[in-house]
């Protein structure tokens, strides 16, 4: 049987993706890398060990114990665990962050990859598996959006797309063609949140692929968890990039998005 590691963080895309690769044969090894993972992800892969993500050689080791040459990362860790250290960070990782020219996400995650290739663990594209997740372009939702919506969700997506190419986020909150939050280390829900008391309601919320998006590591998706946000925060449109945003648990999502008389669409660039 192929052997797939899994690196797991929070929500619901590591459990996807585990069912995913087991329903195609494959055994999945998973590495709770923060607190907070799935319960059900024990059902859904073969075995879970949990390892902080800052003990990157005993991850490694654990990896090449199990006979893993491919591992996918998924799953929410915020670079915020990092920050305020709430994360030990063995030698090899301390090392690896001393090296690097600057903190950004991609930099980040790219030299991870270096490490892991370097160990012999491949990384694989985190949809290669669970692409079914990407919905097409339209409208999602059963409430078509305004053309005050439409307006801001394209206004939205240009500037999502913007602070993308610079590695800042992928999400912006915007109203009337304002840009009212925009995602930085605090994540999403965070950033619709505070979008939400500035605009004041009637807010759009943008998420999209970064311009040059790998597709290893930080695939933009939205889930249960982005819905509940916008809820909070008033929100009445989302825009997402077609064919390159995961959408999680789609049936919830969208029962949600109508219950609240929230827009949903898929668009594309």
């Amino acid at each position: 049987m192929q052997k797939i590691g899994l690196l797991a963080g929070v929500g619901r895309l590591p459990v996807e993706f585990a069912r995913a690769a087991r329903g195609m044969g494959f055994a999945v090894t998973a590495i709770a890398v923060v607190p907070g993972v799935e319960a059900d992800l024990a059902d859904a892969a073969d075995i879970v060990h949990t390892i902080s993500a800052g003990e990157l050689t005993k991850i490694i080791e654990t990896l090449k114990q199990a006979e893993v040459t491919q591992v996918t990362m998924i799953g929410k860790v915020t670079k915020e665990l990092l920050f305020a250290g709430a994360v030990a960070l063995d030698d090899r990782m301390k090392k690896l962050l001393v090296q690097l020219p600057d903190q950004s996400d991609d930099t980040i995650m790219l030299a991870l990859v270096r490490e892991l290739a370097a160990a012999g663990i491949g990384v694989l594209d985190q949809t290669a598996f669970i692409r079914q997740l990407m919905p097409a372009a339209g409208v999602l939702s059963k409430r078509q959006p305004t053309e005050a919506e439409t307006a801001d969700m394209q206004f939205g997506f240009a500037m999502a797309k913007a602070i993308g190419g610079l590695d800042i986020g992928q999400t912006v909150v915007v109203k009337n063609r304002a840009v009212m939050a925009v995602e930085a280390i605090e994540g999403t829900d965070a950033c619709i949140r505070r979008g939400g008391q500035l605009g004041r309601g009637g807010i759009t919320v943008a998420k999209v692929a970064k311009p040059n998006q790998d597709l290893r590591f930080d695939v933009p998706a939205v889930g249960v968890e982005t819905l509940q946000a916008m809820i909070e925060a008033k929100a009445s449109a989302l825009v997402i990039e077609a064919g390159k945003t995961l959408l999680i648990d789609k049936h919830n999502v969208l029962a949600l998005a109508d219950n609240n008389n929230i827009a949903i669409v898929a668009m594309v660039e």
